[in-house]
């Protein structure tokens, strides 16, 4: 009765912790622009099944996906054993399914254990890969501190959660024999074996103290990790789903059309609508572009949450290939720093990072004094060759480019900057309306 009531205690406070923290990340996200949501549904559900359940993108990389898949395939099927220590932990009963389901409950729990074996020794090389093999993409600038302290800690929480599984059922199968009572008779594929071999000396009541760190070690690994996901770039393993489904279902490199611009340019051009009301000269500019999270669409902070920091779009990158400071990793990371930032601050409620004093501080007066180029510099965003294969890299299709660009209009078309090598191709196209400079007339061809 009293490991229920503790279990009950532990799991309400684990779960109401998670869920505030799930809602600070919803919240950070929905500072940013809506976006329409255009497009077949059909066609969203089936990148959601193939690209995050499915994990197709991943499989242009053999290696790193079949590592990938073993622990993708162990974490969903390790949820069914889930529902079992839970049912347990809240009735004070040992193996709720065990003598319902027989033969089956074996093989279920047979195959749990043979994927986290599979688990292990994926576990084991990811770590590998991460802290002795020198792998590029693992070792930029972005990747240092927090984030490869991020990617081990997720690994060594696995292998103890592993760990605590195989000490639970290799007791369990030790116990069988000594207390058929209290522990119902299992055959299972690894620790049918595994257990007698590494417990098979131990006392009763040895036995017994580990089982039940096994147990408890279990749960409070997945109370631990789910609390740790928010804070983690392995919040990817919720978010892919709905990154995928709302990913913009236009063509590679299309560019989100502005309005404002293409009427000047075809005002400009003779072009325009000759019964139009001439424009207001006296009203505000229009912000073009983005320099904060607020500007950016919410499918843009989706995506950046969403984010694996796997670097395969940074390891593509031909600005980054030939040494230029781009990297579409540490875009996507930033803008999902400077969330966290501005969502802090937000929530603190302190009135210095309002614009007006008089009103509460929200997303609509906030102003901190900062902006996301405090994070990214205009030389990463300059080195931008718009070639997409970024965008084509990415296993759960995020797309960094699309937060370049946005960068990019607000510097030239809202802030009136740039490179000064970009300034002749400007005046050029405004004036000429072509990007080279030439004293011919641009339709002089068509009179030869």
């Amino acid at each position: 009765m009293l490991q229920s009531i503790i279990f009950c205690l532990v799991a309400a406070a684990a779960l109401g912790y998670s869920f505030y923290q799930f809602r600070k990340v919803y919240a950070n996200i929905m500072m940013a622009k809506a976006e329409a949501v255009e497009g077949p549904t059909g066609e969203r559900w089936k990148n959601m099944i193939l690209v995050a359940f499915g994990q197709k993108k991943m499989f242009k990389r053999m290696i790193p996906a079949v590592l990938h898949f073993m622990l993708y395939v162990a974490f969903v099927f390790t949820q069914i054993e889930l529902i079992e220590i839970f049912i347990d932990g809240i009735f004070g009963v040992h193996r709720f399914f065990a003598d319902g389901l027989g033969t089956f409950y074996n093989f279920i729990i047979s195959t749990i254990e043979v994927l986290s074996v599979l688990a292990f020794i994926a576990t084991v090389i990811f770590l590998v890969r991460r802290n002795v093999l020198f792998i590029p993409r693992f070792n930029k600038p972005e990747m240092t501190g927090w984030p490869k302290l991020d990617a081990n800690l997720i690994l060594i929480f696995e292998l103890i959660l592993l760990v605590c599984i195989f000490t639970m059922n290799g007791t369990d199968e030790v116990l069988q024999g000594i207390d058929p009572a209290h522990y119902p008779d299992t055959n299972l594929a690894v620790t049918s074996w595994l257990g007698p071999a590494l417990f098979g000396g131990l006392s009763e009541g040895t036995l017994k103290v580990l089982e039940r760190v096994g147990w408890w070690g279990h749960i409070a690994m997945v109370f631990v990790f789910l609390n740790y996901l928010p804070k983690s770039k392995h919040l990817h393993i919720l978010l892919a789903f709905p990154n995928t489904y709302f990913a913009r279902l236009g063509q590679k490199g299309q560019m989100e059309n502005m309005p404002e611009i293409m009427n000047e340019v075809k005002s400009m051009m003779g072009l325009g609508d000759p019964n139009a009301p001439e424009p207001d000269m006296n009203a505000e500019l229009p912000e073009f572009g983005a320099n904060d999270v607020f500007e950016m669409s919410r499918i843009d902070l989706l995506g950046a949450y969403s984010c694996t920091e796997c670097g395969r779009c940074t390891s593509v990158c031909p600005a980054n290939i030939t040494g230029k400071k781009l990297s579409p990793r540490k875009i996507v990371m930033n803008l999902r720093d400077r969330s966290e930032e501005v969502g802090e601050k937000i929530r603190s409620g302190n009135t210095e990072f309002c614009k007006d004093e008089s009103q509460p501080l929200s997303a609509d007066n906030f102003d901190d004094g900062r902006n996301l180029w405090d994070f990214i510099s205009r030389e990463e965003v300059h080195a931008c060759t718009t070639c997409n294969a970024c965008v084509e890299a990415c296993p759960v299709l995020i797309n960094p480019l699309e937060m370049i660009l946005k960068l990019r209009r607000h510097e030239i078309l809202t802030e009136a900057a740039g490179p000064q090598d970009w300034l002749p191709l400007f005046n050029s196209i405004e004036n000429q309306q072509r990007a080279w400079s030439v004293s011919t007339s641009r339709t002089e061809w068509m009179n030869e």
